[in-house]
């Protein structure tokens, strides 16, 4: 659970000022090390954070498989075979993310417009609702929830619901991902790097996250919000939506 403490302010609204308690988001930071080295320090909500090690070491297409992941304070240790030369680069949000192209993804998972909704439903979180402060993402695995996570970043929500699927054996290939924030290429490219060929977001996209989507191979939603959602790359894998363009489903 992503960890709220309290905190006292001064609002005012419609001219009226009053003290009032609020629920926020606490973040820290913690630094990642690859096998003994040290690689990257996360800001990050500070729970489930050998998913958050095993899912970026994966997301950023480091390495196909994690050996192990140890958590000793604020210090998270990753042992993997690596696939490349590491380069990191600032995103515009502060996260970090490894230069390169990622996977190509080759999955005949498909959703309909029911399953968009239903896997947006499932984003909308208890912390969200009490902090405004969080995003959140979910994995879905044959239409089924495997597990929802919470973060200050949402780089890191991606991250953590990724790095539970490697640590538990879940099938990525076979998986869909609902995030509440937005798709640029950084966050489409780690959906690809971890195998996940359906991204659905409430938020929007960039022209980067549609074209590395539309390489990649994924399957990119943003706009989902009640009945409403747009379908950037791939159409073929939302069954209904494509049949209803007049087009047959490969």
């Amino acid at each position: 659970m992503v960890k709220i403490v309290c905190y006292t302010g001064i609002q005012s609204k419609d001219g009226v000022v009053r003290e009032i308690h609020d629920d926020i988001v606490v973040e820290d930071h913690f630094r990642l090390f690859l096998n003994g080295q040290h690689l990257t320090t996360l800001v990050a909500s500070p729970d489930r954070l050998e998913d958050l090690g095993a899912g970026f070491v994966i997301c950023e297409g480091l390495a196909d498989a994690i050996r192990s992941v140890q958590v000793s304070g604020r210090d998270i240790y990753v042992k993997a075979p690596i696939r490349q030369e590491i380069r990191l680069e600032i995103e515009s949000s502060g996260s970090y993310h490894v230069v390169g192209e990622p996977k190509s993804i080759e999955s005949s998972v498909t959703i309909t417009s029911e399953g968009v909704r239903t896997v947006t439903a499932a984003i909308e979180s208890d912390a969200w609702r009490r902090t405004g402060g969080v995003h959140c993402s979910v994995l879905f695995c044959n239409e089924q929830m495997i597990t929802r996570a919470c973060d200050v970043g949402r780089h890191n929500t991606i991250d953590k619901v990724v790095g539970y699927a490697v640590l538990n054996g879940i099938d990525r290939s076979r998986c869909v991902i609902g995030c509440t924030g937005r798709q640029p290429a950084g966050m489409v490219a780690k959906a690809a790097n971890a195998g996940i060929p359906v991204v659905i977001s409430r938020a929007a996209s960039s022209n980067g996250g549609i074209a590395t989507a539309e390489r990649a191979g994924v399957t990119l939603i943003c706009f989902s919000r009640g009945d409403r959602f747009t379908v950037y790359t791939h159409p073929e894998r939302v069954s209904d939506v494509f049949e209803r363009l007049g087009k047959n489903v490969p």
